[in-house]
């Protein structure tokens, strides 16, 4: 926490995304599917984005912060039009962006919209080369965007350097807010000395670091073993209006299992990640949608104080325990079981995980809702972790120790 508000405070002038965006995107569970005439209820069109925004506000999901339908790669035609702009793709989206835009803040939310820095996107649509940057943005800014992910398929490590920065100055010189989601680090590895995030957290309100979840548990695995390999670079670089992002959600898709699915809410609200939902809203299951919709883990998750969390234990038994701090003394911990046998009983206390000496916590268990009152730091416990899954506990301090004078 020290070293947390040691850093200088630096971000993106925007004033937008001071907690992790919430929201729903396309990209991992309808890709770049265009074929409406085989598939009309699962294309990419602005009927998928209408439904979708109806689900978000009729479903419970807006009162929870879950306010951005974002659109990713393929919405375009093939070509830009004979002034040189981006138009959408004619027969998908015949509306055009602006009504869409217009109807999903008619119903509360927001629009997220998708752009490339280079010649193409990553599915072969036109791309934003260096000389549209400011075409785009402004048109983006007059249809009523309200947040940009700006991929980085096919362009230099040269143009991403000049084109990152510039797309900032430009949406910023629109007057319209708009949140800018950069994958720039990804493309660069995602580490330093390539990845400078100190200018980063200036330039972007949240970045992709890594590369792209698919729907299945290695997927997920690999992203939270390379975020926590790297925490010591990652941690500090994420606060208010500066988020990592390790990709969107899957629960509700097809790849993980329950207990994984619970996992990976979890772990990626330890990590102050976006919770940016890529799931069939309109037939999502109802174990899927509890899981989504905990109001504790989305409370814990948009903590004011911004801080990412941390992997604090490793144990030859493969449980790992993550603590994420939290405003006004509280904190999170996730005990999380990389087990494949077993449920496993899991035994410390809140002394072997470095908590002050001599405090007292109410916790509560953030999926169960049960609250277990009086713990002190040196009573030992024992949690049950189920294979591949997590018990998360959110603690409330009842008495702190007296700080000597």
């Amino acid at each position: 926490l020290a070293l947390a508000l040691a850093l200088p405070s630096v971000a993106l002038e925007n004033g937008l995304a001071r907690t992790p965006p919430m929201g729903w995107m396309s990209w991992e569970r309808f890709r770049c599917n265009v074929d409406c005439q085989a598939d009309p209820r699962n294309c990419i069109s602005e009927k998928l984005f209408f439904e979708m925004a109806d689900r978000l506000a009729e479903d419970g999901w807006r009162e929870l912060g879950y306010e951005y339908i974002n659109i990713d790669d393929c919405w375009s035609a093939k070509q830009r039009d004979a002034a040189g702009q981006l138009v959408p793709d004619p027969k998908r989206f015949p509306s055009g962006i602006k009504a869409l835009a217009d109807y999903v803040h008619s119903r509360g939310l927001k629009l997220g919209i998708y752009g490339d820095l280079g010649v193409f996107t990553c599915g072969g649509y036109p791309g934003t080369m260096l000389e549209h940057v400011q075409q785009d943005a402004q048109t983006f800014a007059a249809w009523g965007v309200d947040m940009l992910k700006l991929d980085g398929c096919y362009s230099s490590a040269e143009e991403q350097a000049k084109g990152y920065p510039e797309m900032a100055r430009a949406l910023n010189a629109t007057g319209r807010p708009i949140v800018y989601s950069c994958s720039w680090p990804a493309y660069q590895g995602g580490l330093p000395p390539k990845v400078n995030y100190t200018i980063l957290a200036e330039i972007c309100n949240l970045w992709r670091n890594y590369d792209d979840i698919q729907d299945s548990w290695e997927s997920v695995l690999s992203i939270v073993d390379w975020f926590f390999a790297n925490q010591d670079v990652l941690q500090p670089a994420a606060g208010p209006g500066h988020w990592n992002d390790p990709d969107m959600l899957i629960i509700g898709n097809f790849g993980l299992s329950y207990e994984q699915s619970r996992s990976q809410m979890a772990l990626w609200t330890v990590m102050a990640a976006p919770l940016l939902m890529s799931t069939d809203l309109r037939t999502i299951s109802p174990s899927a949608k509890e899981i989504l919709q905990n109001r504790l883990m989305i409370q814990i998750n948009q903590d004011p104080l911004g801080i990412q969390g941390r992997r604090i234990v490793k144990e030859k038994s493969h449980i790992e325990v993550f603590l994420r701090p939290l405003s006004q003394a509280a904190s999170a911990l996730v005990f999380f079981s990389r087990r494949t046998d077993m449920p496993f009983h899991y035994t410390t206390s809140l002394a072997k995980l470095h908590f002050p000496e001599d405090a007292v916590y109410e916790v509560q268990d953030v999926f169960v809702g049960k609250i277990i009152g009086a713990l002190r730091t040196a009573d030992n416990f024992s949690v049950v972790i189920n294979p591949s899954g997590v018990v998360m506990w959110y603690l409330r301090p009842m008495a702190l120790p007296v700080q000597p004078q």
